[in-house]
């Protein structure tokens, strides 16, 4: 393939891949199937690896993140990002519609559109293409997040068709759907971590991640809902929403948004989606109502906080009351115990509630419950509901008071809680069967070592027949042995052999993250194997020399000393060395120490490399990258667009600014 059939084989699979993607994410009309369109995307990285001249920052490869985030800069927006009144009264909704008609002269017409529950968000574009994305702040300022919101698929890149200005912004609102929070908290739960409150903190707080790879892998969505430019694009709310939603942005559905032109209309709207909004895939707390026209708006004007043509209508809480029949207390892989409440079967918000979080020892102290308690449960915002209240004048005399267990209720060893921490947890790490089930899932989950043909129930069969006790008994399982399980048949049988062969290829930061040592999760483990290079430097390392590594505090350093201080750790590693396991990262051809000791910033877009390729090649020659410029920075690595932040923060500590051809001289030299 020549140079110029490359590109136009790029430039095509970029067009597809993003017209693939606004019709999954935005149209919910998919044409391909998923392993279709990765097998376009695979395609497509591979090009551009081998094509670097060719990179694209809005390509769609770049939507699965990588780059790291160490400061968020703050940005002033162009026109303030106000905060709406509110209200949960229909009588104060009608007074401000009166107010509306009285300022005018006239009643008239409004949009009304759903609130999403997220966060809000305002994004610009340049001719057409992604620039910045900035949060809403204080509403006069925010943090860019630019990175983070790449990755979200349903946000263009590149905006559709024409007729677009040539500087546009759009707001919205960024949230997590149902589903997704729901897969998101199981798989923490069964990592010994605690679940997140709610949807909208999980979308937030996912936001301002450092990592976007991060970011890349929670379920985020987003509707774009006001349009904002220089030049008039049109003279109404709705006409812009109409004119947003041909450029290729994810806006409301009309049966989610709607015209009205009196109070019936409004009304209606309000009172079918407080019923309506339980079905939708995301949280909904309320609605919102605009003046459509935009000469009107401007006319009424707003205060010091909020537009004086618009209002949020917002639902009341869903609540019901129940009883508190008992409290089960879940153990997790690294022996957290979380309580959780037993209910009464109870309907709230459309579904029918049998449990509810109660998060840790203080909140069941702080709601001095007793068994058979009545309390209230609220789903407002939760998606694992809350109890909110006890209804103590309800209380029995003889009811028996809810105490947090002092022993596992698994393995009944005595429970321990660290100073500062929240959770109790089981320090019997060997033998607590909660505990041996859930690394096992772990470290043979699709992010570990990815084992096929071995899944959580196979684990629990295995567990229970006395085969297995941690990872390295699963590389000593015999065929003669497996056969004699229930539904163990030869082709089962082989296929998880096989799996646990193939799973030797991994990499050691997969392992090392399997291994399930706690606050090492992935991010964390790819450091680690980075700078330690193997298991035996990781092993003897000490706090100093853990803390030397990017990103790692005192809390994960600790963490890890304390895991390979332990004897049947150190055992277990051994064992999975004899196994053939990777316990080493792999040299990389042309790898030399070339910059070994030195720490590199890097800045700007580059003509022979992305951003992640220079600095894999950084690392590639013994080197460090750092996010942020610092006085232990050696070199800062420029390219073009080079943040003016960093060239003046490197400027007053002295720390070189290094060009590309520069960077490429110094890694050839001998």
């Amino acid at each position: 393939m020549t140079i110029e059939q490359a590109k136009e084989r790029i430039d095509y699979l970029r067009h597809e891949l993003e017209m693939h993607n606004h019709r999954y994410y935005v149209l919910d009309a998919p044409s391909i199937s998923d392993q279709d369109f990765d097998l376009l995307l695979r395609e497509l990285e591979d090009l551009e690896k081998a094509h670097p001249q060719f990179f694209d920052p809005l390509s769609p490869t770049q939507r699965v993140g990588g780059s790291i985030t160490k400061d968020f800069p703050t940005i002033a927006h162009k026109r303030p990002m106000l905060s709406l009144g509110n209200t949960y009264s229909e009588e104060e909704l009608g007074e401000f519609l009166d107010r509306t008609e009285k300022s005018l002269g006239f009643f008239p017409e409004f949009v009304c559109e759903l609130k999403y529950d997220g966060a809000a968000i305002s994004i610009h574009y340049e001719n057409g293409q992604f620039v910045r994305a900035v949060t809403r702040g204080d509403g006069v300022q925010g943090d860019e997040i630019s990175n983070n919101v790449k990755t979200i698929a349903a946000v263009p890149m590149r905006l559709q068709g024409e007729g677009f200005p040539d500087e546009l912004e759009v707001r919205g609102e960024i949230f997590m759907p149902v589903n997704g929070f729901q897969k998101m908290n199981e798989d923490r739960l069964a990592n010994g971590l605690e679940p997140f409150a709610n949807p909208r903190n999980s979308a937030s707080g996912s936001l301002k991640m450092q990592d976007s790879a991060e970011v890349a892998r929670r379920p985020l969505d987003c509707y774009l809902y006001y349009v904002l430019s220089t030049t008039p694009i049109s003279k109404t709310h709705w006409e812009n929403l109409e004119k947003a939603r041909s450029w290729g942005f994810k806006v409301p559905d009309h049966n989610k948004c709607r015209l009205a032109i009196n109070r019936v209309e409004i009304f209606e709207f309000i009172h079918h989606w407080d019923q309506a909004r339980h079905n939708l895939p995301f949280e909904v707390d309320g609605v919102v109502i605009k003046v459509n026209e935009y000469p009107l708006q401007e006319e009424l004007g707003t205060t010091a906080k909020s537009p004086r043509w618009a209002i949020a209508y917002k639902y009341k809480a869903e609540e019901a009351r129940t009883v508190l029949e008992g409290v089960r207390y879940q153990v997790g892989r690294t022996g957290a115990i979380t309580p959780v409440a037993e209910l009464r079967p109870v309907l709230l918000a459309g579904t029918t509630v049998k449990r509810a979080s109660l998060h840790n020892a203080d909140q069941i102290a702080k709601l001095d419950l007793h068994l058979g308690d009545w309390v209230c449960v609220e789903k407002g915002g939760e998606i694992i509901p809350k109890i909110t209240a006890v209804l103590v004048e309800e209380r029995k005399p003889d009811a028996e008071a809810v105490i947090f267990p002092v022993n596992c209720p698994e393995c009944q060893t005595a429970l321990i809680r660290e100073e500062g921490e929240a959770q109790h947890y089981c320090p019997n790490a060997t033998a607590c069967p909660a505990q041996i089930n859930g690394r096992l899932e772990h470290f043979i989950s699709r992010k570990a070592m990815d084992v096929e043909g071995l899944g959580p129930e196979t684990i629990e069969l295995l567990v229970n027949a006395g085969l297995i006790h941690n990872p390295a008994d699963l590389y000593e399982l015999r065929r003669e042995d497996l056969l004699q399980l229930e539904r163990t048949g030869e082709k089962t049988v082989d296929n998880l052999l096989l799996g646990l062969e193939k799973s030797k290829q991994q990499t050691f930061e997969r392992l090392l993250f399997a291994l399930g040592i706690r606050y090492v999760g992935e991010t964390v483990a790819k450091k680690l194997a980075r700078h330690f290079k193997n298991i035996d430097r990781l092993m003897v390392a000490t706090q100093e020399e853990l803390l030397a590594v990017d990103e790692i505090g005192l809390r994960i350093a600790q963490s890890v000393q304390s895991y390979v201080e332990r004897e049947d750790n150190v055992a277990l590693i051994r064992r999975l060395v004899a196994h053939g396991l990777p316990m080493a990262v792999e040299e990389q051809e042309g790898a030399t120490e070339q910059l070994k000791g030195l720490t590199f910033v890097v800045s700007g877009t580059f003509e022979h490399f992305d951003r992640n390729g220079i600095k894999a090649e950084i690392e590639k020659h013994g080197g460090r990258v750092a996010s942020a410029v610092s006085s232990k920075t050696n070199y800062v690595l420029a390219g073009a667009d080079m943040g003016p932040a960093k060239r003046q923060k490197a400027e007053k500590l002295g720390v070189e600014v290094l060009s590309e051809e520069a960077f490429l001289q110094l890694i050839a030299q001998p």
